[in-house]
């Protein structure tokens, strides 16, 4: 049986394959231990998504578990207009949109829509200064640059060589426990 991966953890995958190995490795430890005030802003901001606080209206889906068995994908999306086929991925702020917040969102479609649901416009939303950034339905050159990533997710080993992000390292809330780093 394959194992499902988590939609969230794209992102982290993206940021730094190594990133995941750690965070399970650490995931005993207090998080206040590793992480840092974005990670915590960040937690904060999904609680109402989570908690299915944010909207009580019966077309909005709000923290909903969703999977993808031709993906093997799983997790929950923030939130699903179904009157209106709206997909929104909710960060706390929003500077640029990143492949990994890209894997994320796309990963939800196609949950959605394996699911039976019609997605007809997908969109990131930042928190903090309410501004909404539109994203393209998947076609056929977006779809296999996300299957490429799920392969590589997929074939990922932790002992794999690799080149340490300078820039990346000194964001990763892994840092001071991380032995890839220099």
């Amino acid at each position: 049986m394959e194992h499902f991966i988590n939609i969230s953890l794209l992102n982290d995958f993206i940021f730094c394959p190594y990133s995941i190995y750690l965070h399970n490795a650490y995931m005993g430890l207090d998080e206040k231990q590793y992480q840092d005030t974005p990670q915590t802003k960040g937690k904060h901001a999904h609680q109402s998504i989570d908690h299915a606080t944010h909207n009580t209206s019966a077309h909005i889906l709000l923290g909903t578990e969703v999977y993808s068995e031709r993906y093997a994908l799983t997790g929950k999306i923030d939130m699903f207009d179904i009157k209106n086929g709206k997909l929104t991925e909710r960060k706390r702020t929003i500077k640029t949109i990143y492949d990994g917040y890209k894997l994320q969102l796309y990963a939800q479609y196609f949950c959605l829509t394996e699911m039976g649901y019609e997605v007809k416009s997908l969109n990131f939303h930042s928190l903090t200064d309410n501004k909404n950034f539109p994203m393209p339905l998947p076609d056929d050159e977006i779809t296999q640059w996300f299957e490429d990533h799920i392969l590589k997710f997929k074939s990922y080993h932790p002992s794999q060589d690799m080149m340490p992000n300078p820039n990346k390292c000194r964001f990763c809330i892994y840092n001071n426990l991380c032995d890839k780093t220099e």
